[in-house]
């Protein structure tokens, strides 16, 4: 694995190896993890997102890295890599929290119409004050990504999803 910037860990660069480290990084202690999450607000939106993960999904979070996830999904893509990742997922950043949607932000489209500021990428949702967000909406969200990613197999690329 490639070495990460320092007081960086390799697991905070989400990308398509993410799965493949998700096994195989130990696991870290996240009351630990959160009383070093700076801004303050980062750290009490991390909470908020810790709480509905947990109600949605009624499991308790796992920390690989800087990403705290809840559950794991299979996936297997058409070009024959395969493996799993974490099937509720967000990692508290600096600058905002992001929100792992594997199954794409295109499957999400008229929810985030609705959502209020925030930011995203094929497969990442930015937002930098969750006290701005219609949590409702976001919970919506989260769940819906959540049930698709744990139903069966996913086949999808995050950026070849839409619903």
């Amino acid at each position: 694995m490639a070495s990460a910037a320092p007081g960086i860990h390799p697991v905070a660069a989400a990308g398509p190896d993410l799965g493949r480290r998700w096994h195989t990084q130990g696991m870290g202690d996240i009351d630990e993890f959160l009383a070093a999450v700076t801004p303050a607000k980062r750290r009490r939106d991390a909470e908020t997102l810790i709480r509905i993960m947990r109600e949605i999904t009624g499991l308790e979070p796992d920390l690989h890295g800087t990403i705290i996830g809840f559950g794991t999904y299979h996936y297997e893509y058409a070009s024959g890599r395969s493996g799993d990742a974490p099937a509720a997922a967000f990692a508290p950043r600096k600058s905002s929290s992001v929100i792992y949607l594997m199954d794409g932000i295109g499957a999400h489209e008229a929810d985030l119409a609705e959502l209020g500021p925030q930011k995203a990428t094929v497969g990442c949702l930015y937002i930098n004050d969750l006290t701005l967000v219609d949590e409702a909406v976001l919970r919506k969200i989260i769940r819906d990504a959540y049930e698709v990613l744990t139903t069966e197999t996913f086949r999808n690329r995050a950026r070849e999803s839409q619903r």
